[in-house]
């Protein structure tokens, strides 16, 4: 059976760390778009956790999963079940 792609985390993870360091601090407090940002990071910390629960169900499922890091990557032909396996951990953030 072909891995079935996903996202890999990291693109979730830079998206929340720009979303939390910059664009907060660059809406004016107590204004809608800052409500609007907040919910932003909400949504996308749920759809972190139900990527993750969906790598859950294919491990006990025995289904191979392979991250991708771009809509334009080939498959191939390595199996990976642990992004932990397949990614670097991110950078350390260093101050602007």
């Amino acid at each position: 059976m072909e891995p079935i792609p996903l996202p890999s985390h990291i693109h979730y993870e830079l998206l929340l760390q720009l979303l939390e360091r910059q664009t907060w601090f660059a809406v004016s407090q107590k204004s809608p778009q800052q409500e609007q940002v907040h919910q932003l990071i909400i949504t996308l910390r749920k759809a972190l956790a139900q990527q993750r629960q969906l790598e859950a169900s294919c491990q006990r499922a025995n289904l191979p999963i392979e991250y991708r890091w771009s809509i334009n990557e080939p498959p191939t032909d390595r199996k990976t079940t642990s992004e932990d396996e397949s990614t670097a951990p991110p950078p350390k953030a260093t101050s602007e």
